[in-house]
């Protein structure tokens, strides 16, 4: 069997989707998987242990009749048998129909009236078990399974390596996923300079080390300023990140693809989060506490709150 998953969004949709992967690869394991994904977020399935070929297109582009045509003509010359629909698009349901692939299944909605199966999607869900849904029009109607990732050796070795270099590879450390300039959900340096201070008192032979981004090196470089003894972890793809962060004792985070990283490798989790809605993006878990914005931004959690989940955990 050969089946395309059509899976828009960034690198947090496609990991929230491994579950729905892995799962079709247990119950298919003969199975030929491939996933179109936007170009951003193909770096992803590194740690993906399921799927065959991953392939780009940027379905949020302007993209004229001619990239459409060129999509339809690459799926269709690959004679897929199913394809799996995780947007809503009326355009991307008539294009699945013209490609001709017999199974074609999707949530109820926009786009629906293509579909050979449609479901309707509970949006009240946690986000990876509402992808799960998508597989039982091929009888697979399991629970979903918890996020799973599989490290490249190389890159489990490299964290190992960096682990040394930054001298916490025998006491354990915590990592700080401090995020980017997103308003919503950045949190302020003052309050992290607040919280990382607390807990080297706490526990001076507990290292700290922060995670550096392309898109948090002002934060960083503040953080550096003013706590004494933080260290700084750069890995330059998502498996050296991964295998960091499953080798951390605890990891205090804000919403964005890290966190479920952390998620898949079950790294005792904090995360600062902006609305219940967000909530759904995390699964009901003893390794994931959660403290909720009361005004929508992530700023406006008092690191004292944080402080004593970080030491009732």
């Amino acid at each position: 069997m050969r089946v395309v998953a059509l899976v828009p969004g960034s690198i947090d949709n496609q990991i929230l989707f491994f579950a729905t992967l892995d799962d079709l690869k247990r119950y298919y394991p003969h199975a030929q998987i491939d996933v179109i994904v936007e170009p951003q977020s193909k770096a992803a399935y590194r740690v993906s242990k399921s799927v065959h070929d991953v392939l780009t297109f940027d379905y949020k582009d302007r993209n004229s009749l001619a990239d459409w045509g060129n999509l339809v003509g690459m799926i269709r010359d690959r004679e897929y048998d199913v394809a799996i629909i995780v947007g809503q698009s009326w355009l991307v349901g008539l294009l699945m129909w013209l490609t001709g692939i017999p199974t074609r299944i999707g949530y109820q909605g926009q786009g629906a009236v293509f579909l050979t199966n449609p479901i309707t999607p509970k949006l009240s869900q946690y986000v990876a078990k509402m992808y799960h849904n998508l597989l039982k029009p091929l009888k697979i109607d399991t629970d979903c399974p918890a996020l799973s990732v599989n490290v490249p050796k190389v890159d489990i070795e490299w964290a190992q390596n960096e682990q040394k270099r930054l001298g916490v590879s025998e006491t354990g450390f915590i990592l700080i996923n401090g995020g980017g300039n997103n308003l919503d959900t950045s949190y302020p340096v003052e309050s992290w300079q607040e919280i990382i201070t607390a807990c080297q008192q706490k526990q001076p032979d507990l290292p700290v080390v922060v995670i550096k981004e392309a898109n948090n090196e002002p934060l960083v470089r503040s953080l550096l300023e003013h706590c004494h003894n933080l260290q700084v972890t750069s890995p330059d793809d998502i498996g050296k990140l991964t295998a960091m962060i499953g080798g951390a004792s605890l990891m205090l985070s804000v919403e964005n693809s890290l966190l479920q990283l952390s998620v898949a490798v079950e790294t005792y989790t904090i995360v600062l989060l902006s609305s219940t809605d967000s909530e759904k993006l995390l699964p009901a878990s003893e390794k994931v506490l959660t403290i909720t914005s009361p005004t929508r931004k992530v700023a406006d959690i008092s690191p004292q709150i944080v402080l004593e989940k970080i030491w009732g955990s």
